[in-house]
């Protein structure tokens, strides 16, 4: 990877008009005055670039009565694993969360089903004590299957799950446009 540069306001040419080099430069660079201005408090007014790059914008700032110097700009890479670290500790904090959440949802609905199921057997169990004779029944075909449960709690879990998952998968992909 090559390195950055930026170019860095020094001052003005001795035979140079401030006010006046300020509003051409601004006119030729189409941005407004008020950014010139900021370039000669300190701000940048060009991008880090490659050094061949800073040395034309220094080139076109002498044009104009600028008096520029092509500056270094260090790495921001040596500030950016501990941020990326960070943002990778929440990110495994969250799936530990979510994964848990699911595994106690998914106990939860197997000890409903379980509830639901016993008092199916005991309702059942009440019907068939209160008829004393099954004779009457016998010549009857009563093979009825029961009806299929509802799995609409399951699939609401299913979407919300999915739902979280691309929530998540998106604050990875744009991390600086999430944050938890």
């Amino acid at each position: 990877m090559s390195d950055q540069f930026r170019v860095v306001f020094v001052g003005f040419n001795a035979d140079t008009d401030s006010h006046n080099a300020m509003e051409s430069l601004a006119t030729k660079l189409g941005v407004s005055k008020q950014k010139v201005v900021s370039f000669t408090q300190g701000k940048p007014l060009f991008g880090t670039a490659e050094k061949n790059k800073c040395l034309k914008q220094a080139k076109l700032l002498a044009i104009y009565g600028f008096q520029s110097k092509v500056q270094a700009v260090q790495s921001s890479m040596t500030n950016s694993p501990p941020v990326n670290n960070a943002a990778n500790e929440r990110v495994f904090e969250a799936l530990d969360y979510i994964t848990s959440s699911l595994i106690r949802i998914e106990e939860k609905l197997e000890e409903l089903e379980q509830r639901i199921d016993g008092q199916n057997k005991s309702s059942e169990e009440k019907e068939d004590g209160e008829w004393q004779d099954d004779e009457l029944f016998d010549e009857l075909d009563l093979d009825t299957e029961p009806k299929p449960r509802s799995k609409k709690l399951l699939y609401t879990l299913l979407a919300v799950l999915f739902i979280l998952l691309i929530v998540l998968g998106f604050s990875l992909a744009f991390p600086e446009m999430v944050q938890f």
